[in-house]
């Protein structure tokens, strides 16, 4: 059976008040008296279930998420999860607050991790910029003791947990999904990423050329397109790089940006057909793949993601293990045949 506070309290000759101060470190116990309670404590192998502590106590989570305000379909849907996340705080104990700030932008970012880190929530979940500044800010949060979990784009070692996608792995299956649909034939392939400042684009690039080097050497990687996940901008680097390179063989969108991607090969007056592999499952990507303009498409699960964050910020905050298996984020994979 196991040890109760009445327990301790019996044992170490105390309250159970004396033994709630102990165990919730407040202060109005002596010295002595502590290290005695906590003696009893590491004696009778007693195990706090903090979760039900919070639960009984109604303890509420204030959780701060910062994500890019930009205009493409897997932003707004991650926007759209951490709203559902709000609406189900009631049942969840949290109180989570959405700080939007402009894509690309380190600046910004590192003044949202300061507001934040002044509201001393119970933790903090950002898509991350790979900038030394966003680092340290990331790091002041920790010091200050407040749990920070990255989303989508990973940072370092600056972070408690990060809540999305193997990149490289990501990449890596691109080239070789791309590799096979394009077959024998020889001609450069074109990387339409938003920035290098993210380390999601940045891995998903190095993983593909990694793969594209050493399996598909007839198809040389051109230099990335960095359309900012700005449709227009993404469509009129594509345009350009198709007409400098008539024998383009194929295209990996590895960020988002897909509605100008698509106007781009629409436009096309080549007969020969292009391989693309895009990511995430959107209204366009899916209307693509149903035409036949996309091959396939790599998605990650942002609802997913945000629960995630969530359970592992409430778990950091009470200072319990995370479970891996359940936080680990899978890459599918979508062709026309396996939509959901």
């Amino acid at each position: 059976m196991k040890p109760t506070v009445h327990d301790i309290a019996a044992h170490a000759g105390v309250s159970l008040a004396t033994v709630d101060r102990v165990l919730n470190r407040r202060p109005g116990v002596k010295e002595a008296t502590r290290a005695k309670v906590e003696a009893t404590i590491d004696t009778l192998g007693y195990v706090r279930d903090v979760a039900a502590a919070n639960l009984a106590k109604s303890r509420i989570y204030p959780l701060i998420f910062i994500l890019p305000d930009n205009d493409n379909s897997f932003m707004r849907n991650l926007h759209a999860e951490v709203q559902e996340a709000i609406n189900r705080s009631a049942t969840e104990r949290t109180q989570i607050q959405i700080v939007a700030i402009k894509a690309f932008d380190a600046v910004a970012l590192v003044e949202a991790l300061d507001r934040a880190r002044e509201k001393e929530p119970a933790g903090v979940a950002f898509v991350a910029i790979e900038a030394p500044e966003v680092v340290a800010a990331a790091l002041r949060l920790r010091a200050a003791g407040i749990p920070v979990v990255t989303l989508v784009s990973d940072l370092s070692d600056a972070r408690d947990h990060y809540a999305g996608i193997d990149n490289i792995a990501a990449g890596r299956t691109a080239a070789s999904l791309l590799g096979r649909f394009v077959g024998v034939r020889a001609g450069p392939v074109a990387v339409l990423a938003g920035s290098m400042l993210v380390r999601d684009h940045k891995e998903r690039l190095e993983g593909f050329k990694q793969v594209m080097e050493s399996d598909f050497p007839h198809l040389p990687v051109m230099p990335v397109l960095e359309g900012r996940d700005e449709p227009d901008r993404a469509e009129e680097l594509v345009t350009a790089a198709i007409a400098a390179h008539p024998y383009i063989r194929g295209i990996y969108s590895a960020g988002a940006g897909n509605r100008g991607l698509m106007r781009a090969l629409k436009t096309r007056t080549d007969s020969a057909r292009l391989a693309v592999i895009a990511h995430e499952l959107t209204e366009t990507t899916r209307r693509a793949l149903i035409e036949g303009t996309i091959d396939a498409v790599l998605h990650q699960d942002a609802g997913h993601e945000v629960r995630s964050a969530v359970r592992v910020l409430k778990a950091k905050a009470d200072g319990l293990p995370v479970i891996a298996a359940q936080e680990r984020i899978r890459l599918d994979i979508f062709l026309r045949d396996n939509m959901p």
